[in-house]
C-alpha cells in the first residue's frame, strides 16, 4: 500500500505542477456556470435546485475527462518512464489502480469547486439538499466511469490524441445510449428486452436514478461494472506491453 500510495501521489501531484490541471479546473467550471445560467435559464426556471447544472454533466465529462485521462499511460509510453514504473514493487493492478484514483481525486476537486452554486440556489430558496447531494455524489461516479473508459485507451496507445479520440468516441455511446433518438432507432423492429438493455447502459439514465435524490442501487452496480471492466482491460493492455 506505501508504494501504491507513492504512485498516487506522484500522479496526482503531476496534474498540478503542468498547466493541464488549471486549464481544466477553469473550462470546467466556466463551461458549467455557461450552461446553467444561460442554457439551462437557472434564474428563469424559478425552481430552487440545480437540475440545469447536473443534467448538463454528462456532455461536460464527455470531451474533458477523456483530456484528463489521456495522458495517464500514453504520456508513460511516450517518454519512456513506463519502463521505470513498472519496475518498482507495485503490481500491474495496484499501478492502474493508483493512477486512476489520483485521476478521480483531481475531477473530485474540480467538481467540489462548483460549490458556489449550491450556495447559491440555498440563497435564493429552500432547495432539496439532499437530491442535490446525491447528485453530486452520482456526478462524480459517473466521471470515475468516464475516467476509466479513457484510461483504458491511454494505456492502448502512446499518442495522446488517438488516446481522446478513442475514449471520446466510446463515451459518447455510452452517453448516448438512452436517448430517445437511438432508442426511436430500434423502435418497430428491436425486441423490447434489447431496447431497454440498450436504454439501461446509458450514463444518463443511470446518472438521472442517482440524480432524483435516491441512491439507486442498480445505477451503482452498473457504473461500478464500467469502472471494474474498463480498469482491468486496462490492466490486461499494461501486462502486454509489459510482457514485449
Amino acid at each position: 500500500m506505501g508504494v501504491m500510495l507513492a504512485v498516487f501521489r506522484r500522479e496526482f501531484v503531476t496534474y498540478f505542477v503542468t498547466p493541464l490541471a488549471y486549464v481544466f479546473i477553469v473550462i470546467f467550471l466556466a463551461l458549467a456556470g455557461t450552461l446553467t445560467f444561460f442554457l439551462g435559464a437557472f434564474f428563469d426556471r424559478g425552481q430552487a435546485d440545480l437540475q440545469p447544472f447536473f443534467s448538463f454533466h454528462p456532455w461536460l465529462y464527455l470531451l474533458l475527462v477523456p483530456a484528463i485521462a489521456m495522458r495517464l499511460w500514453s504520456e508513460e509510453r511516450k517518454i519512456g518512464t513506463i519502463e521505470l514504473l513498472l519496475t518498482l514493487p507495485v503490481s500491474t493492478t495496484q499501478a492502474v489502480l493508483a493512477k486512476f484514483l489520483a485521476a478521480w481525486a483531481f475531477t473530485a476537486i474540480a467538481l467540489a469547486l462548483t460549490f458556489p452554486l449550491w450556495l447559491t440556489v440555498n440563497y435564493l430558496g429552500t432547495p432539496d439538499n439532499g437530491v442535490i447531494l446525491a447528485s453530486y455524489i452520482g456526478s462524480l461516479i459517473m466521471a470515475g466511469a468516464y475516467l476509466a473508459v479513457g484510461a483504458c485507451f491511454s494505456a492502448l496507445t502512446s499518442n495522446q490524441v488517438i488516446a481522446f479520440v478513442l475514449a471520446a468516441l466510446v463515451c459518447l455511446i455510452f452517453a448516448v445510449g438512452g436517448t430517445p433518438i437511438v432508442l426511436e432507432f430500434f423502435t418497430g423492429w428491436a425486441p423490447a428486452g434489447v431496447i431497454d438493455t440498450i436504454a439501461s447502459l446509458s450514463f444518463m439514465s443511470n446518472f438521472r436514478a442517482i440524480a432524483r435524490g435516491v441512491i439507486d442501487v442498480s445505477a451503482l452496480v452498473y457504473f461500478a461494472s464500467v469502472i471494474a471492466f474498463f480498469l482491468f482491460a486496462n490492466v490486461i493492455l499494461v501486462d502486454l506491453y509489459k510482457a514485449r
